[in-house]
């Protein structure tokens, strides 16, 4: 039998085979509640023997090293005899984050003999430009989104196929899953030639379900919820026999997640590296990164990255246990767990220095970033390792305002990049972090818009939306982009205050997020006097469409307030939507003098109109 012995303290030492792996022994437990035999009573009679004889070939143990340093055993040496061994002793540093060696040293070796090559590729780790240069650190991206099936899946889910006994391929494995470990298990099993079943929720949309058929994967659609889906594949493993490969709490899948972080470490040999941020879903990816960055290089720092409203792991690590959800947020339905796994949270509990959440909003916004630096389109739970990133960073400068001009290195994981076409209309709405919402009441009177809008200007507003009610107050429910202050942060307060000083009443709504999903496109309704007075004017509704570019929305309203003597502006509504035409749909108030007048000015305004009087949903919910 091939055996080591690691060192640990005077009480308790540590045995591995490789049939059983590490195992921790303790003198004073009896034997028989130990499950390795003879191996045992050597153990026993080694740490005995070390204590009692004190002579070779049983070297003691250097002196008590300094308080701030720790002994550690780094080589094991075989001595000729079966019974003997020689412990080469060191002393090492405390690490950013103090643990037990075991947990370590347990994944290490897994790590380094993980079969993945055969279809993995050793991603590149980019360096971030346009990132690093704002934020004045060593930005670098470990493109895991470039894999086959663009996301890190793949790595865990081949390790474990690899090491499957004959018995286990010759009937099968399953896997339960509607995202990317789903395609890794197809991939991988058609590389090995394996028969797979991935099982579906029936709600699975089909661009995921033709790309596990088109990696060779037999997909069953069974259950509306995951929930449901787990239970069919559980009885195929009852009945069929077949292997349940899990997506994250599996020993094998860790260790093949794991080799992110060898790449990242060979990278980066003999280079700065502070921080690694890690999406964390169920910790699959974290555990492993984790359990070999703090065995090669325990100074540098583990990240976990979450959700906000699918943070599983870190309300576990606060708990103490492992804590399922009430619920989990499913726009990161990649990194969507409501219950981490149980060796997951046992290796992260010990070695991840620290765990942030972010909102979707910061995830959104971290994609803008991704792209910007790569153009590549990440899915939300793939930029969760940049979000973080830009949070621990804003929050380290804020904290700590003398650190501003340390240049640290921080790596961020891309972990997958299989968006849905269909959310990036969500993910550039809320993309903008400079974006501000606010609500504004003016005086409602001719020329308030010119006046509130040149408070704001030359800022960029985004959207501006207004109703008439009565003839007293109005209520504007607008966005703008805010500027730099002079150290390089936001100047929202500033533009807040001046609003303020200036006898607005201003509500800010950047966190408001009913009225970012929902009320930015519903505000509005019937106008009381359009609607139900006969005194007042006809409501006329045009749509404009003009040049977009910077300033275009104020060169408008001044040209629309040219001729304010003889209409009213009753509605407006404007969205910058990034294309090359604006678009505002105006309702204007005019009586029958002035009829002439306005279609006149409509000729010689030069901008592009549509009547819209006639449109059924002007009709039915505006008039």
């Amino acid at each position: 039998m091939s055996a080591s012995v690691i060192y640990v303290d005077r009480s308790i030492v540590w045995f591995n085979d490789r049939r059983y792996g590490y195992r921790l022994l303790d003198p004073r437990t009896p034997t028989t509640s130990l499950a390795l035999g003879a191996p045992i009573k050597f153990i026993f009679s080694f740490s005995r023997a070390r204590r009692a004889r004190r002579t070779k070939p049983f070297p003691l143990p250097p002196p008590a090293p300094p308080p701030r340093e720790k002994l550690r055993i780094v080589e094991i040496t075989p001595y000729p005899l079966p019974h003997f061994f020689f412990l080469t002793h060191t002393t090492m540093r405390p690490t950013s984050r103090l643990c037990k060696p075991w947990v370590r040293n347990e994944y290490l070796q897994r790590i380094l003999s993980a079969r993945v090559y055969d279809v993995a590729l050793d991603t590149p780790l980019m360096k971030a430009n346009t990132m690093s240069q704002r934020t004045g650190h060593e930005i670098l991206f470990k493109r895991e989104d470039l894999q086959p099936v663009f996301s890190f899946k793949l790595r865990g889910a081949y390790n474990c196929l690899a090491n499957l006994t004959e018995t286990q391929r010759q009937a099968g494995v399953v896997a339960c899953s509607a995202g990317n470990h789903a395609q890794g298990v197809a991939l991988s099993a058609t590389k090995l030639q394996l028969d797979a079943t991935i099982v579906m929720p029936t709600g699975t949309p089909n661009i995921k379900v033709d790309a596990v058929r088109a990696h060779g994967g037999h997909v069953v659609l069974h259950g509306d919820t995951y929930d449901e889906a787990q239970e069919e594949a559980l009885r195929l493993v009852s009945e069929e026999g077949r292997t349940l490969i899990h997506p994250f709490d599996d020993p094998l899948v860790i260790a093949g997640q794991g080799t992110i972080a060898t790449e990242i470490l060979k990278e980066r040999n003999g280079k700065p590296l502070d921080v690694i941020f890690v999406c964390c879903g169920g910790g699959g990816m974290l555990a492993g990164i984790a359990s070999y960055v703090k065995s090669v290089r325990p100074q540098v720092k583990v990240i976990g990255v979450e959700a906000e409203d699918a943070a599983g792991m870190t309300e576990s690590l606060r708990q103490g246990k492992v804590t399922p959800l009430d619920s989990v947020g499913l726009f990161a339905d990649g990194a969507s767990v409501r219950v981490v796994g149980t060796e997951t949270f046992r290796i992260c509990e010990e070695l991840v220095d620290e765990m942030i959440t972010v909102s979707t909003d910061e995830i959104c916004a971290a994609i803008k970033v991704a792209f910007n630096d790569t153009r590549s389109v990440l899915e939300p739970a793939g930029a969760l390792g940049i979000a973080g990133m830009e949070k621990y960073i804003a929050q380290r400068k804020e904290s700590s305002p003398n650190t501003r001009n340390e240049q640290n290195t921080y790596v961020a994981i891309t972990s997958g990049a299989n968006m849905d076409f269909d959310r990036l209309r969500f993910v550039s709405e809320r993309a903008d972090a400079t974006e501000t919402f606010v609500s504004v009441l003016i005086p409602e009177r001719p020329g308030s818009f010119q006046e509130l809008y040149s408070k704001i200007y030359p800022r960029n507003v985004t959207s501006f939306s207004y109703r008439y009610k009565d003839d007293t107050d109005a209520y504007i429910f607008m966005s703008f982009q805010s500027g730099k202050t002079f150290d390089g942060g936001s100047d929202v307060e500033e533009v807040l205050e001046d609003l303020d000083s200036n006898g607005y009443i201003v509500t800010d709504l950047s966190t408001n997020e009913m009225a970012k999903v929902h009320g930015r496109y519903l505000c509005g309704g019937r106008s009381t006097s359009t609607g139900g007075s006969t005194n007042a004017p006809e409501e006329l509704l045009y749509r404009f469409e003009f040049p977009e570019r910077p300033g275009a929305l104020k060169k408008f309203l001044d040209t629309l307030s040219q001729g304010s003597a003889g209409w009213n502006v009753s509605l407006f509504h404007y969205r910058y939507h990034g294309a090359d035409v604006g678009r505002v749909l105006v309702g204007v108030q005019v009586s029958d003098e002035w009829r002439e007048s306005w279609n006149s000015f409509l000729e010689d305004l030069g901008y592009n109109y549509e009547s819209e009087n006639a449109n059924v949903v002007y009709r039915q919910f505006l008039k």
